[in-house]
């Protein structure tokens, strides 16, 4: 067949829609399968991303609150009777934590500075561990859709090629209307990929950058506070 003869077939071909939404269901089952996978990661990842920047700006109004009354002069007594009742996180969660093993030391007669500052050390420690964790979950979820997402697209995009070079070995025809919708499909997959790991390694990136910052205002705090209540011991002792 001559060039001539091609490019009369081709042009007496029937058009072939080339959007989004028709190469999807021309796709074959493992790329459409591919394609949705890609696509609830993203919309997770999205929910995920926006979760976290609301909570995070809570946390960081939630610590501003606490420090000004903390810093305010009032009592740690009056302080720690007024948090008790209700649920606490960061800053205000290490304080309650710290007060409650303060008091129980000295309610229980153990008067050891050392075997004070040991516990309410450990209490400290672990409060911080469980408000970190607590600040980062599903963080994990997001770097590994950030690094596992574009390979996920490739595969998809591999295995559409694989499809298009099928249909060229059946049709005999290696012109662009039977090559070209198995291409598009296959490089729709490669999109889709990059579509759901670019925001989510960003976005990782970001939050857990944030995370680490609110630690480190959590460790302030608790070595401040530690100090605060060393000096409490060695009035009392």
């Amino acid at each position: 067949m001559n060039p001539v003869e091609l490019t009369q077939n081709a042009l007496a071909a029937p058009a072939v829609e080339v959007s989004v939404w028709a190469l999807f269901w021309q796709a074959s089952f493992v790329v459409k399968a591919v394609m949705l996978g890609l696509l609830a990661a993203s919309v997770w990842c999205w929910a995920i991303i926006v979760d976290k920047i609301v909570a995070y700006n809570r946390a960081r109004r939630s610590m501003d609150r606490f420090e000004k009354v903390f810093w305010s002069g009032q009592s740690l007594e009056e302080l720690y009777r007024s948090l008790t009742s209700r649920s606490n996180e960061g800053l205000a969660a290490i304080f309650v934590a710290a007060m409650r093993e303060w008091k129980r030391s000295h309610e229980a007669g153990r008067v050891s500075f050392q075997g004070i500052t040991d516990r309410i050390g450990k209490v400290i420690d672990v409060t911080i561990s469980r408000e970190m964790e607590r600040l980062e979950a599903r963080l994990i979820f997001l770097a590994t859709v950030g690094s596992a997402g574009p390979f996920i697209g490739l595969f998809g995009t591999v295995w559409g090629i694989m499809s298009s070079f099928q249909a060229i070995a059946t049709s005999k025809n290696t012109s662009l209307v039977v090559v070209a919708p198995a291409i598009s499909e296959a490089l729709l997959a490669t999109a889709m990929g990059l579509a759901a790991a670019i925001p989510a390694v960003l976005a990782y990136n970001k939050l857990s950058a944030d995370a680490a910052k609110l630690g480190s205002r959590m460790d302030g705090f608790a070595d401040e506070f530690a100090a605060i209540l060393s000096r409490q011991i060695d009035d009392r002792s």
